[in-house]
């Protein structure tokens, strides 16, 4: 898309489509709107406002209700269906509560009817640009990442990019990336952002399907076709008609299996089991995987053109010890999901703590960290996570196995832990010094009493 123009008045410059039957309507709404900044473009009628919009991208539609050939309310349907989120607003002569029902309903953003006041309408442009102009600056600037996926490291940004691009294809994707790294997550995006959304997604673990099985999984059965067949049965490509199928673990495939799913892949015809007749299934593929399958096709487990014919648009997900700056993200994301699924009410994790999660090599990425996280909040006694409460990742363990692991930060990263580090050795120091005076030992540390009490209990030194 190309990047919008500002306007004058430092305000961007919006691409707004006026789709009308009538010559002077719509030359006086490309006049009112021209004159207001925006740059405009006409359509006769729905039809031709359809092949407008598959070829360019607009932040407004403003169109009439009754034209020939394709209305405004097949219009109003083409846009909900494969542009949610683009604001339409009704412009027509034909003012009946019954059609200005069926517009909302269909999606409308508002409805105003001919004639028309000006300042009117140009208050209800001006609103629905603001609702659209919000809409995508909270799509692309939530802080914690997007597509329902935790992180805003580049690497992961580059992934949301790929996916914003490539979501509406039908074009094949390979996702690949270590085990626990969000491979289902960015399957389910693409589908959930493109215009299969409402039809089934469909996903088949490759490595959990007995070998014998996976023939009649995938494409089906029909009645008598072995012992116990005794009724025809879809296979996951039919379920998946119209929508998206998530092949995970895809290198888990058996080599005679692999030439089957390479044939629907190249010609989009299969039988069921048992079956003669052809089949056919509008399907958009997904995989993904953990292994490196260039290597798998290099001693030869995994063959090389179905390799290519999956990997049409490879994604690569980062692990999670080479975006560490995003532990602290998704140690929020999870704390709440299982203090509301626990009934806890954990509220954080302590400077020392987090430094340790941050250091922690994490060979399970995500998945491992869900995991400690949850084993971690059922069974804190307080409100705050210190490295006594995050098993395996205590001062000890960090200190004398993760050093290496440290050493392999970006700066920013290396300096908190060491920082942590050097500031729970003095504190304990003075408090030794003190004999375990609180109020004197922060005296000597420069800092006052309270201060000293919550790093105490930030690093577990309540009984020193």
């Amino acid at each position: 898309m190309p990047p919008r123009r500002a306007r004058p008045d430092g305000q961007l410059r919006k691409r707004i489509l006026v789709v009308d039957d009538e010559l002077s309507i719509r030359k006086v709404l490309q006049a009112l709107l021209a004159r207001d900044g925006h740059e405009v473009d006409l359509a006769t009628n729905g039809a031709d406002a359809i092949s407008a919009l598959s070829d360019h991208s607009y932040e407004l539609v403003v169109t009439d209700l009754r034209m020939p050939g394709v209305d405004g309310i097949e219009l109003l349907g083409y846009c909900a269906q494969h542009l949610p989120g683009l604001p339409v607003i009704v412009v027509t002569a034909h003012g009946t509560i019954d059609t200005a029902v069926e517009a909302l309903k269909l999606g409308a953003y508002d409805y105003i009817t001919k004639p028309f006041e000006q300042d009117d309408l140009r208050a209800i442009i001006a609103k629905a640009l603001r609702t659209e102009e919000a809409s995508r600056s909270a799509l692309h600037e939530d802080p914690s990442g997007r597509f329902a996926i935790i992180g805003k490291t580049q690497s992961m940004k580059q992934v949301y990019s790929l996916i914003e691009k490539v979501a509406d294809s039908p074009t094949t994707v390979l996702i690949s990336g270590e085990s626990g790294t969000g491979k289902e997550l960015v399957a389910r995006a693409l589908h959930d952002h493109s215009s299969r959304a409402s039809a089934p997604f469909i996903q088949v673990n490759c490595g959990a399907i007995p070998e014998n099985l996976f023939e009649s999984e995938l494409f089906g059965y029909e009645r008598g076709a072995f012992t116990g067949a005794v009724t025809s049965k879809p296979g996951r490509f039919e379920l998946a008609d119209g929508g998206t199928l998530f092949l995970d673990e895809v290198g888990e495939l058996p080599i005679d299996l692999q030439v089957k799913l390479l044939r629907v892949l190249q010609n989009g015809s299969y039988e069921r089991v048992g079956g003669v007749r052809s089949l056919t299934s509008d399907v958009r593929v997904v995989a993904a995987t953990n292994r490196d399958l260039l290597r798998e096709v290099k001693r030869g487990s995994f063959r090389e053109d179905l390799y290519y014919r999956l990997n049409v648009i490879p994604i690569r997900l980062p692990p999670l010890r080479d975006r560490s700056e995003d532990i602290p993200l998704l140690v929020q994301h999870f704390l709440a999901k299982f203090n509301s699924r626990l009934e806890k009410r954990v509220q954080g994790v302590s400077p020392e703590g987090m430094a340790a999660l941050m250091a922690h090599r994490w060979p399970g990425n995500i998945r491992e960290l869900e995991n400690l996280m949850e084993r971690s909040v059922l069974l804190a006694d307080g409100a705050t996570l210190g490295t006594r409460d995050l098993p395996g990742l205590g001062t000890s363990d960090l200190t004398e196995n993760e050093d290496s692991a440290i050493e392999e930060l970006g700066l920013k990263d290396y300096v908190r832990v060491y920082t942590v580090r050097l500031e729970r050795t003095r504190i304990q120091r003075a408090l030794e010094q003190e004999g375990g005076n609180v109020t004197r030992a922060s005296r000597r540390l420069g800092i006052s009493r309270k201060s000293l009490q919550t790093k105490m209990k930030d690093y577990g030194l309540r009984d020193t």
